[in-house]
């Protein structure tokens, strides 16, 4: 058996300047610090690192949002988780980090915060970002026009917990 190199953990707020640099450096949408301590301090058991010895190489980041849909005459409220944000280091990738980092967060979504479902949005372009949710079992819902900055579409993805 091939002991894993890395350890899916939560965040510890010590963390949190590694966690922004990484999203820095990979991804193009970035938040303020308040931000992340938001989510850190309200949805801990889904937001994850991936840590190889002392050093943080990955997260996923998620929150937990209300839905709200009608079905025949009732109101029907539930709990569907938000994928925020996910980032890997590139030297990292292809290790199954970002997939265990998915899996975790998806399982404290569903166990933790009772959420019935998880969504995403994801630029169009992103292929291989695509590729890895699909694989997950995510499936394309619907386009939001212009999402990002530079005015990209981006794919609204969603899987079933």
């Amino acid at each position: 058996m091939v002991e894993r190199l890395f350890v899916i953990e939560e965040i510890k707020l010590d963390y949190l300047p590694d966690v922004i640099r990484i999203n820095e450096r990979v991804l193009p949408e970035n938040y303020p610090y308040y931000f992340y301590e938001l989510l850190y301090r309200n949805y801990p058991k889904a937001f994850l690192v991936a840590r190889i010895d002392d050093k943080i190489v990955g997260y996923v980041m998620c929150r937990v949002e209300h839905s709200f849909k009608v079905t025949g005459f009732l109101p029907k409220f539930s709990k569907v988780g938000h994928v925020v944000s996910i980032g890997i280091l590139p030297k990292y990738r292809r290790l199954g980090i970002g997939t265990e980092l998915m899996k975790k967060a998806m399982e404290a979504l569903k166990d933790y915060y009772e959420c019935v479902e998880v969504y995403l949005e994801v630029r169009v372009s992103n292929t291989p970002a695509i590729k890895f949710y699909e694989k997950l079992g995510f499936k394309i819902d619907r386009i939001i026009r212009g999402y990002y900055k530079d005015g990209e579409d981006a794919y609204v993805m969603s899987k079933a917990l």
